[in-house]
């Protein structure tokens, strides 16, 4: 299916509940989430978390910082019903300081305020790729001066055979292959961060079509 297809399964509670069995078996994820959390400033305040799915990335944001800043407020966004309930079920017990927020990134980010960083975990590949771009734009936006975007990412091979490779490597053939990806190169994105205007911008992670990027705001 071409990459900028719009097709997108996620709203579906089986789709999403295949996904959570399985998440906890993704090849070196655990590698890539703690490299992630190396680039989390140790005095961010604010921090928002884009396609949350079940919220497994902010708790574990918020665990690496709960020993420096009993103050952190987080927003959880995502607009999969089954991800929504799973995230307001792990951070029950922790709604003053999380906002769980029901919005689909296919459309414009709603009035959020500012963030010290933006994180996303394998959530904006399922954007077509203009889409993907805009949002990087208003991630930008939302961020204060000195804020960082870390993105654990889903990104398009360099060529069909080692993307069969990878999808083999999970079990996974061309034939069942999630028809809501529309990856996008590393390089490509990684040049749109730059034209936005985050600085210090690159992959700091990657393995096979796993990749972690990361961009500062000035």
């Amino acid at each position: 299916m071409p990459a900028n297809n719009a097709v997108n399964l996620w709203s579906s509670s089986s789709h999403a509940a295949d996904y959570l069995g399985r998440a906890n078996s993704i090849p070196h994820r655990t590698e890539g989430e703690s490299t992630l959390l190396e680039f989390i400033p140790a005095n961010v305040h604010r921090i928002l978390d884009l396609g949350t799915g079940d919220g497994r990335l902010l708790a574990l944001v918020k665990s690496h910082l709960a020993a420096r800043d009993a103050k952190l407020e987080a927003v959880a966004v995502d607009f999969s019903p089954a991800m929504l309930e799973a995230a307001r079920n792990r951070f029950a017990g922790d709604s003053s300081s999380v906002t769980v927020v029901s919005h689909n990134l296919d459309n414009p980010l709603p009035s959020l305020g500012k963030f010290d960083a933006v994180v996303s975990s394998f959530a904006i590949h399922h954007l077509v790729h203009d889409r993907k771009r805009e949002l990087y734009a208003e991630i930008y936006n939302l961020l204060n001066p000195g804020g960082v975007f870390c993105n654990l990412e889903h990104a398009a091979s360099p060529t069909a055979r080692l993307h069969e490779e990878f999808l083999h490597s999970l079990g996974i053939t061309p034939e069942t292959e999630d028809p809501s990806n529309k990856l996008l190169d590393l390089e490509t994105q990684l040049h749109w961060l730059r034209e936005i205007g985050f600085i210090d911008v690159d992959c700091h992670w990657k393995w096979r079509e796993l990749a972690l990027f990361v961009g500062r705001k000035a």
